[in-house]
């Protein structure tokens, strides 16, 4: 305020910036001798003392985590060094502070300060007074706790407690724990992971007598394996040279990996089997003789054997590709003298590789008879034979795989430290079992996908390059095996051009437009395109995802906020891309991508640059792209509501939602219209259901509806009693989900008796319940899911209406709505039978119990295939062209050529997702798969009892189980 003192710390200001020695010293006195003043008990109890505020603790585990779940390298290996002497914030702190003054603040720091506190038996102190005991002391260990000058600390001088104490003793890490901190982050450091390799491998040597630290390091080797499949070959890095420091590193090491590749085998877990076996072969030159050729081999051999027995036989295909990509790996790690090995196994391949199965005409991504596709199709383990062909004949270079100086351990050590050859060791020995199991996952053959391969600008690799296959399956790995953790496998994938050779990948972020120009000439890939690229192909994998499909979506969003300005454009690139191709793209991955699509813009304030698709409103809603904007913003309205969907449009697009759906309003109940038939006793209805009337009321009520409904001369008077019934079901419930599920709860024995009393009546339910929320056709998708599982509804019901009175002439089948019941009630049908398998591949079930779940399955077997069969015959009418209502309109003039064409299009797009669905089901319900896991239960050993502990039975060990606390 003008005209008022200036106070100590003012005047202490007052100048050219800088303190005189005596300025200073004057100010500090001065204050101690104010603080000394302000905590005397006369002058605390004469000040109101400041709310208290309120501490926050920090909760510390320190418990080792199972890896890191989250972590995020300020920069990456390939940046060099950062040098912060020239920082300019850095040279900022020493500005304007001359010697004297430095050494008089280290001076002042260590200046006795008990007279200015309150002193420990001060019974003011933490009475809510800032001075008090209870202030955390945020200063004790910072180097700079005063500054003079610094305008924004007024504390003054800070002293540091327990000056006359000894020096803290520095903390030492445990072997243990400094073992599985270097191991997990190895090659995510500047350091060069051969430096990294080599100093864990030297600290484990020191530490090999330490059980702890040794039996640490295996299970976190085992566990790195297994769940980050990027970092196996600089794992492996670390047991190479470990050989060298101290045989018995590897040898332990080759000795439980061993052991769990057996395992893996043994239960069918072929990507664990993959990954133990891909590192086996990053240690190629540690082996005697053949070493993981001959295992290779031996799987090949067996691989004969099941193809010889069942030409379809799948397993053998996981073999095939699971050797093919071992190939690479072992000769990077092992040298020259394994290609003509790799050779011989790569011509014994190559007649399975390209064997057709009949399954794989039906999971092509585009349809193969349109030019526009995106990619041709490519089996797996074909492009995998053909890439490695090419790769032969260029002399088995590869260069995309980290590789290892043999001798860099040896150049850092003196000559007699280590011995000139390092010791080998014998494979370990290995069995198959017979028969072979597949897994508890049925296996199919796999289609490549990709949607940014064969491009100009050469951002992924070309499908002939081994680098396409190499680093997908590395990816697709990481992504399988941290499903339990998105946020770790996001990490990891952002981090990619970690784990590869330095000249793999561009530099991160750069942009797509200036690609070409930063790499030049170079081979070089950028990694975002392969992340969206990969988890993509996992996202439309035919016939089965291997997760969620919700676990993917989750995946990107994660990437995106990991790294939104690297992501976010390849993602943008990849959406265009799939949109351009919606009229050749397998129906089932358009469905795929519009839950996903619209599931992402809800997790980003439902943004995306709908302008550029304007153009395509003018399109009949036949048309595949004006199909899916109308189907995207359904699903959108369904995850938030009609205005705000409305407010992220251009203005031309509004009119595909309609007006009524802003309100946000229960629809209308037709029966308050009293010129409807049955209005009045409709109402009764509700006003029943409302207040929990007994069943005798409800009947009344729906006997005066027959007696009307006979009068009038309706044939089925069910057909009119159930849709008043259903319709007040879905007017009472209207307003949540928990509401429909009471009011369906309430109705629920009347709508069973109706269903199991006429067929018409039970397909009058499906129609009520869409009659009701036609605006809203996914709460209608909801109801009928629900009625399902109330098994109220039968699955041939919904399929019979749906697929019958809905269709028309088969424009139905361009609507969302319509495939998504379709769908799920399919889906509920072989989830059934699936459990029911699952039921009868019991070991030890008795006879009777056997008998019950045979019969059970051969009924709904032969029900879901009389289901299948019905699909397929009412799509096979429309994709051709006979469907007795697609004929007469177009006869009449009702659907143009234009228009009856599409719907010929929409009709064998479906007609091929559901005789896939029906290939699926036999091949894991049919009798042969069922005879077949009925075969392989046979072959497992039965279960050892559990033997009983005659001693503490007895009481004998009483004491010792005290004493143990077990």
């Amino acid at each position: 305020m003008k005209g008022a003192p200036a106070s100590p710390n003012a005047r202490a200001r007052q100048g050219n910036g800088s303190h005189s020695r005596t300025n200073l010293f004057e100010h500090w006195r001065h204050e101690a001798a104010s603080s000394q003043r302000d905590c005397a008990p006369s002058n605390v109890a004469k000040r109101s003392s400041p709310a208290r505020r309120r501490r926050r603790y920090r909760s510390r585990s320190y418990e080792r985590p199972q890896y890191p779940d989250y972590y995020t390298p300020c920069y990456s290996r390939r940046d060099p060094p950062r040098d912060h002497s020239n920082d300019p914030r850095v040279a900022a702190l020493s500005q304007g502070i001359s010697a004297e003054e430095s050494n008089l603040s280290a001076l002042v720091s260590s200046f006795s300060m008990t007279d200015m506190d309150a002193g420990s038996g001060d019974r003011y102190r933490g009475s809510g007074y800032r001075g008090g005991g209870n202030k955390r002391r945020r200063d004790d260990e910072d180097d700079f706790h005063y500054s003079p000058g610094n305008r924004g600390d007024r504390r003054g001088p800070q002293r540091r407690r327990y000056d006359d104490a000894p020096p803290r003793r520095r903390y030492e890490e445990p072997a243990h724990a400094k073992l599985r901190r270097t191991i997990l982050n190895i090659a995510s450091s500047t350091k060069l992971p051969q430096d990294e390799a080599i100093e864990i491998a030297e600290y484990l040597r020191d530490h090999f007598d330490e059980e702890d630290a040794r039996g640490e390091f295996y299970d976190t080797l085992l566990q790195l394996i297994v769940e980050q499949p990027l970092k196996i070959p600089f794992v492996a890095g670390v047991i190479f040279y470990g050989n060298q420091a101290k045989m018995e590193i590897a040898s332990e090491a080759i000795k439980l990996v061993g052991d769990r590749l057996q395992e893996t085998f043994n239960a069918g877990q072929w990507k664990e089997f993959k990954l133990f076996l891909r590192f086996f072969a990053c240690l190629q030159p540690l082996f005697e003789e053949d070493g993981i050729f001959a295992l290779l081999g031996q799987l090949f051999d067996t691989v004969v054997d099941l193809q010889s027995a069942n030409e379809n036989d799948v397993v053998g295909i996981e073999l095939v590709k699971i050797i093919l990509l071992t190939i690479p790996y072992a000769l990077v790690s092992g040298g020259s003298r394994y290609h003509e090995k790799a050779g011989e196994l790569l011509s014994n391949t190559g007649i399975v590789a390209g064997n057709m199965l009949p399954m794989e005409s039906l999971i092509h991504t585009y349809d193969s008879e349109n030019d526009d596709k995106v990619l041709g199709y490519h089996s797996i383990i074909g492009i995998l034979q053909q890439q490695l062909t090419k790769v032969s004949e260029s002399g088995w270079e590869i260069a995309c795989i980290p590789k290892f100086d043999a001798e860099a351990l040896q150049k850092k050590q003196s000559e007699d430290t280590l011995p000139t050859a390092p010791p080998t060791h014998a494979f370990p020995t290995f069995s198959i079992p017979s028969p072979v199991n597949p897994g508890p996952k049925p296996l199919f053959p796999e289609a490549y996908f990709s949607l940014f391969a064969d491009h100009e600008n050469g951002t992924v690799p070309k499908t002939d390059d081994i680098a396409a296959s190499l680093i997908r399956d590395a990816i697709v790995d990481t992504i399988d095996q941290l499903d339990f953790n998105r946020d770790a496998a996001a990490k990891f994938l952002i981090e990619l051009d970690s784990y590869w050779s330095l000249d793999t990948f561009a530099k991160r972020g750069t942009p797509f437009d200036k690609f070409r120009e930063v790499v030049g000439d170079k081979i070089m890939y950028k990694s975002e395109d392969m992340i969206i690229d990969a988890i993509f192909s996992q996202l439309f994998k035919l016939p089965t995802a291997d997760h969620k499909l919700v676990y993917y979506h989750a995946l990107i969003t994660s990437c995106c906020k990991l790294a939104p300005q690297a992501i976010a454009p390849s993602l943008g690139r990849a959406i265009r891309t799939v949109y351009m191709s919606l009229h050749v793209l397998d129906l089932e991955l358009t469905y795929r991508f519009l839950d996903w699509f619209t599931h992402h813009l809800s997790n980003f304030e439902f943004r995306w640059r709908w302008a550029e698709w304007i153009g395509d409103l003018e399109l009949s809603n036949l048309q595949p792209k004006k199909a899916f904007i109308i189907a995207a913003l359904d699903k959108e309205i369904r995850l938030s509501f009609a205005k705000r969907i409305r407010s992220t449009l251009p203005q031309e697009m509004n009119e595909l939602i309609p007006a009524r759906l802003d309100e946000d309003n229960s629809p209308e109940f037709k029966y308050d219209n009293p010129d409807v038939p049955y209005s009045a006793q409709a109402k009764e209805l509700i006003q029943q259901l409302k207040k929990k009337a007994p069943a005798e009321e409800v009947q009344k009520t729906i006997d005066q509806i027959h007696e009307l409904a006979t009068e009038q001369g309706v044939a089925d008077v069910l057909i009119p009693s159930t849709d008043a019934f259903v319709t007040a079901i879905c007017r009472l419930g209207a307003k949540s989900l928990a509401h429909v599920l009471s009011c369906i709860e309430r109705g629920k024995d009347r709508l069973i008796e109706v269903a199991q009393s006429s067929e018409a009546a039970r397909r009058q339910i499906v129609a009520s319940v869409f009659g009701y929320w036609k605006d809203q056709p996914g709460v209608a998708v909801r109801i009928i899911d629900i009625l399902l599982n109330y098994t109220i509804l039968a699955p041939m019901t919904v399929i019979q209406w749906v697929l019958g009175e809905n269709l028309g002439a088969g424009e139905g089948l361009a609507e969302s709505w319509v495939y998504e019941i379709v769908s799920i009630t399919i889906a509920k049908v072989s989830s059934r039978n699936r459990q029911i398998v699952n039921s009868r591949v019991v070991k030890g079930l008795p006879q009777d119990m056997i008998d019950m779940v045979e019969a059970t399955l051969s009924k709904d077997r032969d029900a879901a295939r009389e289901l299948f069969k019905y699909l397929e015959d009412v799509l096979r009418a429309i994709a051709q062209g006979s469907a007795d209502r697609l004929m007469e309109k177009e006869m009449n003039g009702e659907i143009s050529k234009e228009d009856g064409e599409l719907v010929k299009a929409w009709g064998k797009r479906w007609h091929t997702v559901f005789v896939r669905k029906s290939a699926v089901e036999e091949s894991v319900v049919g009798e042969q798969a069922v005879e077949a896991r009925i075969k392989l239960l046979a072959a497992e050993p039965d279960p050892e009892p559990e033997a009983m502990d005659t001693d503490v039975a007895n009481g004998e060990a009483t004491e010792e189980v005290a004493t143990n606390g077990d």
